[in-house]
C-alpha cells in the first residue's frame, strides 16, 4: 500500500509540475504535446509554450527528480548507518564544503560551470578532512568523532562563507552568493544536468545494492561484526556514495536543507524501517518532494521563491516535532 501511496503521489506531482507555470498547460494539451513530440507531429502548444515545456521545464523537472531522489536516499542511508533519526546529508560538513566552494567561485567571476566544479569538489574535499580526522582520532567512538568533527568542520567552513559574503560587492557577487546559497533549480540546463546525473546515479546505485546490508548496521557493531558484516569498510563506502550524490545535488541546485532529514521518516511511515524498503520509498518521496517544492517556488508568487525556503518551511516544524516526540518517547 506505501509503494502505490508514494508512486501515485509521485504521478500527480509530475503532471502538476509540467501543466503549472506562467505558461499553464492543460492536462489534455500536455498529453497531446508529448503524444506529437513522440510521433514527430505537428504539436497543439503555441512555440512559446513548446519550448517552455522542453527547453525549460522539462529539464528542472528532470533536475528536481535526480536531486529530491539523491538527498533523501543519502539522507536514509547516513541515518541508518549513524543509528540516528535526526542525521541528514549534511552532517558530515558536505553541504557547508560545497557553498564555501561555490561562494569562492562567484567571488573570483568564475563561470558557472567552474563555480559547480568548486561546489562539488569543495563537498568532497571538506568530508575528506572529517574522514581523516576520524581516523587519526582512535581512543573514542569513530562514529561520534565523525559526526562532531563534522559539525566542527561545517562550523568553520561557514564562518568562511560569511568571510567572503562580508568581502563581496554588495551590488553584483553578493545577490548571486545569496541566491545560490538558497538553493534554486531556475538555472539548470540540460548540460549541467548530463555532467551532474550520472554522478548522482552512481551514487544511488550502490546504496541501492547495499540497502538490505544497512539493517545490519543498525546492530551494535560487534553483533554485524559475528554476522561476518565489515562494518568499518561497508561505513566508509556508505558515506562515500552519500557523500558523492550530496555534493553533486548540492552542485547543481545550491544548499537545499530538510529534504534528507525529513523524507526518510515520512517514508518509514509508508513502508516500515526495512531498508530494502524504505531507500526506494525514500528515493520516489524526495524527488517529488523537491519537485512539488520547486513547482511551487515558480509558481506561487510573481516572482520566483528560493527552493531552500519552501523546504525550509516543511522540514524546521517537522524536526522539532520529531524532537519533542523523541523526547517523550525517553
Amino acid at each position: 500500500m506505501g509503494w502505490v501511496l508514494a508512486l501515485a503521489l509521485l504521478a500527480a506531482v509530475l503532471l502538476w509540475a509540467l501543466a503549472a507555470g506562467q505558461f499553464s498547460i492543460a492536462p489534455q494539451q500536455l498529453w497531446q504535446s508529448l503524444l506529437a513530440r513522440a510521433m514527430g507531429t505537428a504539436s497543439p502548444l503555441s512555440a512559446s509554450a513548446e519550448t517552455v515545456l522542453w527547453n525549460i521545464r522539462l529539464p528542472r523537472i528532470a533536475a528536481g527528480l535526480a536531486v529530491g531522489a539523491t538527498l533523501a536516499a543519502a539522507g536514509a542511508a547516513y541515518q541508518g548507518m549513524f543509528r540516528n533519526p535526526l542525521v541528514s546529508p549534511d552532517i558530515l560538513g558536505v553541504s557547508a564544503g560545497a557553498g564555501l566552494g561555490a561562494v569562492l567561485g562567484i567571488f573570483l567571476g568564475w563561470s558557472m560551470a567552474a563555480v559547480q566544479a568548486l561546489a562539488f569538489g569543495g563537498g568532497l574535499a571538506a568530508v575528506a578532512v572529517v574522514v581523516a580526522i576520524s581516523a587519526s582520532v582512535r581512543r573514542h567512538d569513530p562514529v561520534l568523532v565523525l559526526v562532531l568533527a563534522g559539525i566542527a568542520l561545517g562550523a568553520l567552513l561557514g564562518a568562511g562563507i560569511a568571510l567572503v559574503k562580508t568581502l563581496a560587492d554588495p551590488n553584483t557577487q553578493l545577490p548571486s552568493i545569496t541566491f545560490w546559497l538558497m538553493g534554486g533549480l531556475s538555472a539548470v540546463t540540460l548540460p549541467e544536468l548530463g555532467a551532474t546525473a550520472p554522478v548522482m546515479l552512481c551514487a544511488l546505485l550502490p546504496l541501492m545494492l547495499l540497502r538490505w546490508r544497512i539493517n545490519l548496521l543498525g546492530l551494535p557493531d560487534e553483533e554485524a561484526l559475528a554476522l561476518g558484516v565489515p562494518v568499518a569498510r561497508l561505513r566508509l563506502l556508505l558515506v562515500a556514495c552519500a557523500t558523492l550524490g550530496t555534493a553533486a545535488a548540492v552542485s547543481l541546485a545550491g544548499i537545499v536543507g530538510w529534504v534528507g532529514l525529513v523524507v526518510p521518516h515520512v517514508a518509514r511511515l509508508l513502508v516500515g524501517p526495512n531498508f530494502v524498503r524504505l531507500l526506494p520509498a525514500s528515493a520516489l518521496l524526495g524527488a517529488g518532494f523537491v519537485v512539488a517544492a520547486d513547482t511551487l517556488a515558480r509558481s506561487a508568487a510573481r516572482i520566483e521563491l528560493p527552493l531552500g525556503i519552501l523546504t525550509a518551511l516543511v522540514g524546521a516544524p517537522f524536526f522539532l516535532y520529531l524532537l519533542s516526540r523523541t523526547g517523550r518517547n525517553d
